[in-house]
């Protein structure tokens, strides 16, 4: 085996009710290495009657099977195996990552046993500490008992550009809440999914427990839109969540949406501007080549060190080596696809076009010319209801946003229909509480971006619905229900 090559055990199956089992139609989808453009899998593709199959042994499963009536310990006890078995696949995980989707595999290495193995531990231990069924007593004396339960069947509708760790963050807690789930998977990135698929079949977890199929948008609105699931939880775009969210409606059903972001870096007056770039610079270039949507993409700025700002900024761009994500010297991979290029490219076309100043990057790069890279970039003097400023570009490109004073550069940070993520650079703790506080985004910094997600992750306005990670991802994956005694 080669760093390039994926070896999935049923790649032409799904994974349904404890089995593989084949597909209804010979219908698959290729997957491509995004930076050779080559096709290094092909898997299968599920119609209606692969979906409803899924549907139906996750519901089974439910109803009639052992999973959401074990003890919270026992349940415990599976996820404990499912991280061992993730840390023993380390290698597997970050290299189906970085040739799917384009992070550099150093950068992926870490990521696989520290955030999603160790998800599984998290929620693991959660089994000891969270408070299943609680004694409470109503106003007039009566005994009563909060008991949370599982919400039920759980469609899981994972993006391309993270797989594992999104998956993570989502199956761990349905599982400790002793929900069933179908897992529906990427067409452009399925291969993890897959992994997950045999983890699960390798630590005999229930049947019907976990299901993984990987569809198109049609057949995945099935899996929205069906009365035997009780709650979709999703992360993708704000369209696609508007969308889910209005099927999901229909019929009352539960939802967690993690949607996009637009995220403002705020860098008061009193913060070094060349500390802050090389907190944002590397961290947003090196990570998945922008293509996370916490990132921190509007850096807004005192005027007066806007400048300042843009060189620094432009200095670590081209300091950026991109290139094949297994390279030793690579500190940035290609994007996704080349769809997702052609929309990076139409972005900063318009960026220009509305007045903005290209001070770096823009282009492909010359000497690569097979895999869809993109030189890092960065604009200056971009004004804030920009089109580059307000829509989510989802590629290495950097605005800097000029502020004429602390409570502008607030307004400016809190003018976006987005609101995931945001963070404030200052050597005062107190201003940054203060300036956080003022920020409408699900979660604030401090001198630099986010990177821990065992708290709770989730935005404000169209960023989303609910959060996950933390004990809130938990108690997003049950319901709460009161048994007052007589």
């Amino acid at each position: 085996m080669t760093k390039r090559t994926i070896e999935l055990k049923h790649p032409r199956a799904f994974y349904i009710g404890g089995q593989w089992v084949a597909p209804s139609t010979p219908d698959t989808f290729d997957v491509f290495d995004c930076a050779t453009e080559e096709v290094v899998a092909t898997v299968a593709k599920a119609a209606s009657a692969d979906m409803q199959r899924a549907i139906d042994a996750a519901r089974d499963a439910f109803d009639n099977g052992p999973w959401p009536r074990m003890t919270p310990q026992e349940r415990a006890g599976y996820l404990e195996k499912f991280a061992e078995r993730l840390e023993a696949l380390n290698d597997e995980f970050a290299r189906i990552w970085a040739i799917e989707t384009g992070i550099v595999y150093k950068v992926a290495q870490p990521r696989i046993g520290l955030f999603i193995s160790g998800a599984f531990r998290q929620y693991a231990a959660m089994a000891a500490t969270f408070p299943f069924v609680e004694e409470q007593r109503s106003v007039t004396g009566n005994l009563g008992y909060r008991v949370y339960e599982p919400v039920g069947v759980v469609g899981e509708i994972i993006p391309w550009n993270g797989p594992a760790g999104l998956m993570a963050y989502k199956t761990a807690p349905a599982l400790l809440a002793g929900c069933t789930l179908v897992i529906k998977s990427s067409p452009e990135a399925p291969c993890s999914a897959y992994l997950f698929a045999e983890i699960c079949e390798e630590i005999g977890l229930p049947p019907g427990v976990v299901n993984v199929v990987t569809a198109d948008r049609d057949v995945s609105e099935e899996l929205v839109r069906h009365p035997g699931v009780d709650k979709i939880t999703f992360t993708g775009s704000t369209g696609a969540g508007r969308r889910i969210a209005s099927i999901a409606g229909d019929r009352i059903a539960r939802v967690t949406l993690e949607l996009g972001g637009k995220s403002p870096a705020v860098i008061l007056d009193d913060y070094d501007i060349e500390t802050a770039a090389n907190v944002l610079g590397p961290s947003y270039f090196g990570y998945n080549t922008g293509q996370i949507c916490h990132s921190l993409t509007r850096v807004i700025v005192p005027r007066a060190k806007h400048d300042a700002m843009v060189e620094a900024l432009s200095a670590i761009a081209k300091q950026i080596v991109v290139g094949d994500p297994f390279a030793p010297e690579t500190t940035s991979g290609p994007l996704a696809s080349a769809r997702q290029r052609e929309t990076v490219e139409r972005f900063v076309a318009t960026g220009i076009a509305e007045g903005a100043t290209l001070a770096t990057g823009g282009k492909r790069p010359a000497d690569l010319s097979r895999g869809f890279f993109f030189e890092p970039t960065v604009f200056g003097n971009v004004d804030n209801r920009s089109t580059i400023a307000q829509d989510e570009i989802f590629g290495p490109v950097l605005s800097v946003i000029p502020a004429d004073d602390e409570a502008s550069a607030i307004r400016m940070a809190n003018d976006t229909p987005f609101g995931l993520n945001a963070a404030v650079f200052t050597n005062d703790r107190a201003r940054a509480l203060h300036v956080a506080r003022q920020i409408r985004s699900g979660t604030v910094g401090h001198n630099g971006p986010r990177t821990d997600f065992s708290i709770g992750f989730g935005g404000f306005k169209q960023s989303g619905i609910g959060r996950e990670g933390g004990v809130e991802g938990l108690t997003a994956f049950m319901e709460s229900k009161t048994i007052v005694m007589a």
